[in-house]
């Protein structure tokens, strides 16, 4: 359940990376144990995942997915493909359910959940905990009804989706654009699925900020992320520092190095 990843580099020892510590092998990877393990990965059949390729990854069932490098083959512009496969990065989905119990409680005020931006350094955990508040909020608990929530996973690290069904648990009302930018997803979400809640991992640019002021006119609460060592280094930012200063976010949770 540690495992988090494995990348496989050619002419290189494979480095795995397992409860946050990293092991290296002895042997080196050859291109030709690259080649053989992709091509195995999907399932002998590579064009059926051009697409994905196309965008420097492959998906896997249970959400897992495989970051690929190498030589990009352009063409009128648009990337066409990946050739000459030099790395592989094999990313293991994990969720790490109740992680958000001792936050959930405090979301809420007077029985309304507020707008909340959880903030911490790369690594640090906003994700996985963004996610155990998706799905908290979305099945609902002893106290709170569940809401509907849309989340836009640019990324596809929060659900994890496979075909465009999360593997990973994000609750029973919970509707989401897989691998889609989140200004355009946020906007696509209200426009076509009415959510009360709309949850977006990683946010930063002026295109992010316009998008969650419109979610936010329209009625609904965000659940957002960002990096970040403290709410001052946040409000200093030139972007990001005007959503503190007008208070748009209700609650802030903050993810220290050592913990919550």
């Amino acid at each position: 359940a540690g495992l988090q990843e494995s990348r496989l580099r050619a002419e290189q020892p494979a480095v795995i990376l397992s409860h946050g510590k990293e092991y290296v092998s002895q042997t080196m990877i050859q291109r030709r144990q690259l080649e053989e393990t992709l091509a195995y990965l999907g399932n002998y059949s590579l064009y059926a995942y051009e697409e994905e390729i196309r965008r420097g990854y492959l998906s896997l069932p249970g959400g897992h997915r495989v970051g690929i490098a190498g030589r990009v083959v352009v063409e009128d512009g648009n990337i066409r493909t990946i050739t000459a496969i030099s790395s592989l990065n094999l990313r293991f989905a994990h969720q790490i359910l109740g992680c958000a119990d001792e936050v959930i409680p405090f979301l809420w005020q007077d029985g309304a959940l507020q707008s909340t931006l959880i903030v911490s350094p790369p690594g640090k955990g906003k994700t996985t905990m963004l996610r155990d508040c998706i799905r908290q909020i979305s099945n609902g608990t002893l106290i709170h009804p569940g809401m509907t929530v849309g989340l836009v996973d640019e990324r596809s690290e929060i659900g994890a989706c496979y075909h465009g069904i999360p593997q990973n648990d994000l609750g029973i009302r919970s509707d989401v654009l897989d691998d889609c930018p989140k200004h355009l997803g946020m906007m696509m979400l209200i426009r076509t699925m009415s959510p009360k809640v709309v949850a977006v991992d990683e946010i930063g640019s002026r295109e992010d900020l316009e998008a969650m002021e419109y979610v936010m006119n329209c009625g609904c609460k965000i659940l957002a992320t960002v990096h970040g060592n403290s709410l001052e280094e946040i409000r200093r930012k030139p972007v990001l520092g005007r959503m503190v200063e007008e208070a748009w976010f209700g609650r802030y949770v903050i993810l220290e190095r050592s913990g919550t």
